[in-house]
């Protein structure tokens, strides 16, 4: 007899659940988000901020969030400062 243990089958990935449930957007991301859509870094996020020179964040509980649409509006019209992006929104 030889120590050989039988050959089994690979084990298959359990079944998702609710695999037909679309992952919707996000609707707000962070700085670490932000950065990613800016190809930049999150120091460099933080500091645009800080200058003024980002959009202005919404604060929900301890988070410092941005709406992606409304970055993304900021990037079409060439990311303009805090105050000219404000100027522009109330033209709108």
């Amino acid at each position: 007899m030889t120590d050989v243990l039988p050959l089994r089958p690979p084990l298959e990935p359990p079944p998702r659940r609710n695999s037909r449930r679309r992952k919707l957007p996000p609707l707000l991301a962070g700085a670490s988000g932000v950065a990613r859509m800016l190809d930049s870094g999150l120091r460099t996020v933080r500091t645009m901020d800080a200058a003024g020179k980002l959009l202005k964040p919404i604060r929900l509980g301890g988070k410092v969030l941005w709406s992606v649409d409304e970055l993304k509006a900021w990037i079409a019209v060439g990311c303009p400062d805090r105050a000219t992006w404000e100027t522009l929104k109330a033209h709108r």
